[in-house]
């Protein structure tokens, strides 16, 4: 086997300059996509915690209703008993 010539050698080397060039940008773009995907899901992801902030906050907590209905009860049998 002969030793290749200079200019061979800086012809491979240009070719191999150009697939790696080629590489980074597709491995770029592919990570600029995946930035942008997950910007909108964290954009999604505020917005379910937002909302789900205001429902919890508009709800009726459930052992307050629990104790008003108790009351109400208690309230509604001592007056039966004492109608009779």
């Amino acid at each position: 086997m002969t030793d290749p010539s200079p200019s061979d050698v800086a012809l491979e080397l240009e070719r191999l300059r150009g697939v790696v060039e080629a590489g980074f940008a597709r491995i770029d773009g592919s990570l600029a996509l995946l930035v942008q995907r997950s910007d909108q899901v964290d954009r999604q992801l505020a917005d379910h915690e937002a909302r789900l902030d205001a429902l919890e906050k508009t709800r009726w907590p459930l052992p307050s209703v629990l104790a008003v209905v108790a009351v109400i009860g208690l309230a509604l049998t001592l007056w039966q008993t004492a109608a009779h």
